[in-house]
């Protein structure tokens, strides 16, 4: 069965990359590990902090993949040298996604109080229309 879709219409263009996004930002909505904030720090600068208390800065991973912002974090799992009375802190992996707008750099990624800070800047929006000559 097909699906529908808004971006169907024959007006819309060249859309198939944001249809794409659409699917990708509804696949990772349920995702509830690990927590995280997105700040507004000034006009052009957004702020992710993600909560990653119990890792260390070699168990996390940052990469910009096709306008994605993938964060990925594996703890070293150490229990089989300690002996838990109760353990409710699971040392798990996790894999957070956020899809960036063209242009969209990272500016500085930090970790301070158990929280991974990742910088954005955005771009200054630009003016693209113009006119077209008839030939």
């Amino acid at each position: 069965m097909q699906r529908m879709s808004a971006f169907n219409s024959p007006f819309l263009l060249g859309f198939d990359q944001l249809e794409q996004l659409v699917d990708n930002v509804s696949k990772n909505a349920g995702e509830g590990y690990p927590p995280y904030n997105i700040e507004q720090i000034d006009d052009v600068t957004v702020r992710i902090s993600v909560a990653v208390a119990g890792f260390f800065r070699s168990d996390l991973a940052v990469s910009l993949e096709a306008n994605q912002l993938i964060i990925r974090g594996k703890q070293q799992d150490d229990s089989e040298e300690k002996s838990f009375l109760y353990r409710g802190i699971a040392a798990r992996q996790f894999v957070r996604k956020f899809i960036l707008a063209d242009g969209m750099e990272v500016q500085d990624a930090h970790m301070q109080n158990g929280l991974l800070h990742i910088d954005l800047v955005r771009p200054e929006p630009q003016n693209i229309s113009r006119q077209i000559t008839i030939r």
